[in-house]
């Protein structure tokens, strides 16, 4: 089924209530970026299909930055996505994270996680997805602002998945780190390929963050990624924290993991300095 197996909607399913009244209780990300010394806003892409919301935030000073593509959860881009911006905007990125769900009219009014969860995967096909990074990404080079050949992504959750798909699709990027993204997965004609088929000629160098607890990517799938990762021809990684569930990296959901998410936090800007090389 693409993004999420039969197996991880049943956990979903099993989690959703929980999951669901989490969502409500923390609407916001609990670390609170402020706009000292960048620019953060919101802007509306033209595509086909319509205007695609999106969120950037970089320096305030200076004319060109390295730009990070911020691939969102399941639930778009929300204040949590919002601060990650403008968090890799503090670090000198032009970070922009567009709504990929943006066609899915009724999406913001979806609470239970099994109907935004099914929304998602029946109409939202990768092809779809890297079209809308595409315009995203030619929208970045027209405000004159981004440098387009130090390009970077990372995303979670099911951005994480996209981070290791669009990272083949383009090769203009030259580093990416995934969090927690499905590597295995049934194909159909809305997600034909999956992180594992085409990791083997990966050219670009991705950083894979997991939780050795998670409850919706079964361990063996992470290390048979990791063992695929071995034959590409890029000096790809996963790091798994052992204690560490689903979503450790989310301040704003009782998933979140302190030190798990701090030490990823360090390893991506450790990671991010490739496409400065």
């Amino acid at each position: 089924m693409g993004v999420f197996s039969r197996r991880n909607l049943i956990l979903l399913s099993m989690l959703g209530a929980g999951l669901t009244s989490c969502l409500q209780r923390f609407k916001s990300s609990k670390i609170k970026t402020d706009l000292e010394g960048i620019i953060g806003q919101k802007v509306n892409i033209e595509t086909q299909d319509g205007l695609l919301p999106a969120y950037y935030a970089l320096p305030a000073n200076g004319e060109e930055f390295p730009v990070v593509l911020v691939i969102h959860e399941i639930f778009g881009v929300n204040d949590y996505i919002e601060d990650i911006c403008r968090r890799l905007g503090k670090l000198g990125y032009l970070a922009i994270a567009p709504h990929l769900f943006f066609r899915l009219k009724n999406f913001a009014q979806l609470q239970d996680i099994k109907e935004i969860a099914s929304a998602v995967l029946e109409n939202t096909s990768d092809a779809q997805v890297f079209g809308d990074l595409d315009t995203t990404l030619t929208w970045v080079k027209n405000s004159g602002k981004g440098k387009m050949n130090q390009l970077g992504i990372t995303g979670f959750c099911w951005g994480g998945r996209m981070v290791w798909l669009y990272a083949h699709h383009n090769p203009n990027v030259k580093a990416g780190v995934a969090w927690y993204g499905n590597v295995i997965g049934k194909s159909n004609a809305l997600t034909p390929k999956q992180p594992i088929d085409i990791a083997p000629e990966l050219q670009v160098p991705i950083l894979g963050l997991y939780g050795g607890k998670d409850q919706l990517i079964p361990q063996e799938t992470v290390k048979q990624m990791q063992q695929v990762l071995q034959t590409s021809k890029r000096d790809s990684e996963i790091i798994i924290y052992p204690e560490a569930s689903h979503g450790f990296f989310a301040d704003y959901r009782p998933s979140y993991q302190k030190q798990a998410a701090l030490d990823g936090w360090q390893r991506l800007q450790n990671w991010m300095r490739r496409i400065e090389n």
